[in-house]
């Protein structure tokens, strides 16, 4: 019988996004290939089959619990050779169910972005590394995917054996091809005027992502700038409550989830993620392959793509009085926003699917070929 291997991730659209390679990767070398995920359901191609695993987003929900006591039946009953976790949530819960299992398989923790960081305090970061300690026993390999986060699970230990790689690849190869026409299109469906200056940001309307930053931005620059804040999320309603007590909504635009994100990339100016912390964010390098510059908040993920003043402009994170005028600065000088666009293309391409698809996936079988011997 060959291998098998589960993914493990809070919802089916994370592994639709970013790991489908990978399945397929496992699938021609022989594995079985297994995921448990949750969420609404997708289907994923390259799974031999899907376990509905209903994950719930606070951590302390017991449905988590149950979550985690469905995994370690299925775990014991499957005799997975690999179990492979990503997102915080579903890692902490796939690992808790491994805690004690004897025979347990070779156990990797991908790291998209811990959600705490240096400048975290207090309970929230006390919670979160402590449930990352906990598991550390039953993680024989953590892989990170920024310079902060490798360095937190070197130094608390949080598993085995530590690396960083860069990220999980983007397909920049989608984002090729000529969209003027449409994106041009596109401007005048949302009522955009030609001479407008389009900041655009597609990402879930969260605390984490901090929109309110850009929103109020949006208050100290000209009129000819307008906001796309692609995405769905709790916070729509205090996002859209703001842009009108600033008197800006008629230049800020909610168009909802999209699904040609390219296209909208080709309709922008500029990208603008203003989130609280990062892994290695696709959103960022796929504007940087289009040329696109990026003013983005100085956060881990964001730092270790963006080289201030060369590939983009950093500012302080929340400081949406910096934020304005970096985005001014590129609404003033299209000869600097250019160069900037053109530095970043040159940088991004080391992400690309191809090469980073191909150390990954060594990192994952080799974490295999060199597992500690485990209790059986």
């Amino acid at each position: 019988m060959g291998h098998k291997v589960l993914f493990t991730a809070s919802t089916y659209s994370h592994i639709r996004n970013f790991h489908l390679p990978y399945l397929k990767l496992f699938g021609d070398a022989g594995w079985r290939v297994r995921v448990a995920c949750g969420g609404g359901e997708m289907d994923l191609p390259g799974a031999d089959a899907v376990l509905h695993v209903p994950f719930r987003k606070t951590m302390t929900a017991l449905g988590n619990l149950r979550a985690a006591a469905r995994l370690r039946r299925d775990i014991r009953a499957e005799g997975y050779d690999l179990v492979i976790t990503h997102t915080s949530l579903a890692a902490f819960f796939t690992r808790l169910a491994l805690l004690g299992l004897k025979g347990r398989p070779t156990v990797i923790n991908m790291v998209h972005g811990y959600l705490f960081d240096n400048r975290t305090g207090g309970l929230k970061r006390r919670i979160l590394l402590t449930a990352e300690r906990l598991t550390a026993p039953v993680t024989d390999l953590v892989l990170t995917m920024n310079r902060e986060d490798y360095e937190i699970a070197c130094k608390y230990k949080l598993g085995r054996r530590v690396e960083n790689v860069p990220g999980v690849g983007v397909d920049f190869a989608k984002l090729d091809g000529d969209r003027r026409q449409a994106a041009a299109a596109l401007r005048r469906e949302l009522g955009i005027a030609p001479e407008a200056f389009v900041l655009f940001y597609a990402a879930e309307l969260s605390g984490r992502k901090s929109q309110p930053v850009l929103i109020r931005a949006m208050e100290r620059l000209p009129r000819r700038a307008v906001l796309v804040l692609a995405g769905a999320g709790a916070e729509e309603r205090r996002c859209r409550r703001l842009a009108r007590e600033l008197g800006v909504e008629d230049r800020v635009i909610f168009p909802g989830h999209v699904s040609d994100v390219p296209l909208w990339y080709a309709m922008a100016d500029a990208v603008a993620p203003s989130s609280r912390s990062e892994g290695l964010p696709f959103n960022v390098m796929e504007a940087m392959y289009r040329g696109l510059p990026v003013v983005a908040s100085a956060v881990k993920g964001h730092t270790d793509l963006i080289d201030h003043g060369e590939t983009g402009l950093l500012y302080p994170y929340g400081d949406h009085v910096a934020c304005a005028e970096a985005v001014a600065r590129l609404m003033e000088d299209p000869v600097l926003a250019h160069a900037l666009g053109e530095n970043a293309r040159e940088q991004v391409v080391r992400y690309d699917l191809g090469p980073v698809g191909e150390l990954v996936f060594d990192r994952y079988l080799s974490c295999v070929e060199q597992a500690e011997p485990v209790t059986r």
